[in-house]
């Protein structure tokens, strides 16, 4: 299913209830910019793909709305076929761009593997493991600070501390973070 609306407000209350597949963003909305609405899906229970559909091709945007958690980014001067197959290969996971657009993605992937340091990654304290493994598990803040003797701000304080750490955007990248690494298990 994919979901379209024309205020971002309106896309998350949609998005919530339906839980679409895909939804279609511009970037320019009238009550809440697309980014924050991409931001927004992200972090929801039920994250769908988010494919971005815009007028601007500037690297700005485009880098943007993938790090807010889009997966694709198509320009408006796409053909009816191009945004037709962008939005079936979005919906089955593909990362899907305009020609030229995934070049600077990728380019902007390799500059920051090169600034990464050559270590074998950042340290989490054992809570903060402790509080990704639960994460990863779909805990819900409020659940994880119960199960631990926490305040539900104490658990947003380790989630933002591993969030940027790991150097990761959103609660669905450290989820794929955790499971990719067997976090998730036992």
């Amino acid at each position: 299913m994919v979901a379209t609306t024309g205020e971002g407000r309106q896309a998350l209350r949609v998005a919530a209830a339906v839980r679409p597949d895909v939804v279609v963003l511009d970037l320019r909305l009238p009550d809440l910019p697309g980014v924050e609405v991409a931001r927004g899906l992200a972090a929801s229970g039920h994250p769908p793909q988010v494919l971005v559909l815009s007028a601007s091709g500037e690297q700005e945007d485009v880098l943007e709305a993938v790090k807010a958690g889009a997966s694709g980014y198509l320009v408006k001067s796409a053909s009816r076929e191009e945004f037709l197959d962008a939005v079936r290969r979005t919906s089955e996971g593909d990362p899907v761009f305009t020609p030229g657009l995934a070049g600077l993605v990728l380019g902007e992937y390799r500059r920051l593997s090169a600034q990464a340091p050559p270590d074998d990654g950042p340290r989490l304290t054992d809570r903060e493991t402790e509080v990704l493994r639960l994460v990863a598990k779909g805990l819900s803040y409020k659940q994880i600070a119960e199960r631990l003797v926490l305040s539900h701000r104490t658990v947003q304080n380790h989630v933002q501390n591993t969030l940027s750490k790991l150097r990761l955007h959103n609660r669905v990248e450290l989820v794929r973070y955790a499971i990719e690494r067997g976090l998730d298990e036992g």
